[in-house]
């Protein structure tokens, strides 16, 4: 088949390159241009895409990266995969309707259109599929095909990726249905139906709320543990050996990348705006997990202060900028905002990620530094914030005069965790 998959980013590249190599015609559009540039010169800019695999994608001629809405004609499918971002509280849906306007004037009777973007329950059949529909002259279900399947990406995930991850579809009709399955089982191991749309939108948010005030509980909880002198990690280990009823959640510097930051707070809108009732649960968990950054930074305070030294003038060292373990993603990163009340409080900061290489949305004020045990027994505070695997975790424990390991994978008179 000829693919169009609007967005070329986290979610849209990795199912580009994948349709291709499974044979499938690919356009990967993006309105980036030097997006497009990178991806026509062979250079990934995404964790799960190496550049030797898109080069290969690139040689083989199943792959056109491409900024020209022109290149979107004659597609048999298109998915789009395009940033749902939050703006003061409201879902920010331009980046779907302009990708929705765009394929409308490309979309041709049989053609199916799928939406990837983590939204609330209806964008695919209230706002999604009339958009097609003006811009086409086309109906959805009889003239063209419409269905929601919503991503599952976890950067840097070894075992479950775009292929493995069993991938939920849907139609607006059991036609579109079919012909997402189709298209999806071409390219993933797993395909699991859902009867419609919204259970799709609404399960895609679910798993991200689950997720995200499980977290804010743990959170929560290893703030008070260590005001009641109780070591939560060790309550965590023990309450981990239950073999039912319980799920592992861990404490951190606070929650980052799309998925937790961002999607709950579009299923709490939607339940706002359309049954004026708060969805107190993702509030709760917004309020405990968008403070964390904060609690790290006073308990950095309150460890400077117990060694006579104020926060203003001292040199603080940041390992990782990314928001998880061995990820280049810094979007909704905890370390910005660690880094940013640092900067505010007269700290010199320093950070380390060899992931993060280069990101617009890293404070610049950051001086960029490589570990060594030089700038280790300098800095006045290292402040573990991403477990990269890439860091020499003996070497900071070695030299370092203090530690405040927000994963808790440092041990030493001079560490403490959070």
């Amino acid at each position: 088949m000829r693919v169009v998959v609007a967005g070329q980013g986290y979610v849209g590249l990795p199912l580009a390159v994948r349709a291709a190599e499974v044979g499938h015609t690919v356009v990967g559009f993006d309105v980036d241009d030097e997006r497009i540039k990178r991806l026509a010169a062979g250079e990934s800019y995404v964790d799960d895409i190496g550049s030797a695999q898109l080069q290969a994608v690139l040689a083989g001629g199943h792959f056109l990266p491409s900024s020209d809405p022109r290149a979107c004609a004659g597609f048999d499918i298109a998915v789009i995969a395009v940033p749902t971002p939050l703006r003061d509280g409201t879902p920010d849906l331009r980046y779907i309707e302009d990708s929705a306007r765009t394929l409308a004037r490309y979309l041709r009777p049989g053609a199916t259109v799928a939406l990837e973007s983590t939204t609330y329950p209806g964008t695919t059949t209230e706002l999604v599929g009339p958009l097609l529909e003006e811009g086409s002259g086309l109906i959805a279900g009889e003239d063209f095909f419409l269905g929601f399947s919503p991503e599952r990406i976890d950067p840097g995930n070894p075992r479950w990726n775009l292929v493995t991850t069993p991938k939920v579809v849907s139609g607006i009709n059991p036609a579109s249905l079919e012909r997402v399955r189709a298209f999806y089982a071409s390219v993933v191991e797993t395909t699991v139906e859902v009867s419609d749309p919204k259970v799709a939108e609404l399960a895609k948010l679910l798993e991200n709320t689950f997720r995200h005030v499980n977290i804010a509980l743990v959170n929560e909880l290893a703030v008070y543990a260590h005001d009641l002198g109780i070591d939560v990690w060790e309550a965590i280990d023990a309450a981990s050996t239950k073999p039912f009823g319980y799920m592992r959640f861990v404490p951190g510097p606070g929650v980052g990348g799309h998925c937790l930051p961002i999607d709950p707070s579009y299923l709490s809108w939607r339940v706002q705006r359309t049954l004026g009732q708060s969805f107190r649960f993702v509030e709760l968990a917004n309020d405990i997990n968008n403070h964390m950054p904060d609690y790290v930074v006073r308990r950095l305070v309150a460890a400077l202060n117990q060694h006579r030294k104020a926060v203003n003038g001292s040199t603080v060292l940041l390992l990782g900028l990314a928001y998880k373990k061995n990820s280049g993603d810094a979007r909704e990163s905890p370390a910005r905002r660690v880094a940013t009340l640092l900067l505010e409080m007269g700290a010199e900061v320093l950070a380390a990620d060899p992931h993060v290489v280069e990101d617009a949305r890293v404070d610049q004020r950051i001086t960029r530094v490589q570990l060594s045990p030089e700038l280790l027994a300098a800095a006045d505070a290292v402040v573990l914030l991403a477990d990269h695997d890439a860091f020499d975790l003996d070497l900071v424990v070695e030299h370092a005069r203090y530690v405040l390991d927000t994963r808790h994978r440092l041990t030493g008179d001079t560490v403490e965790s959070i």
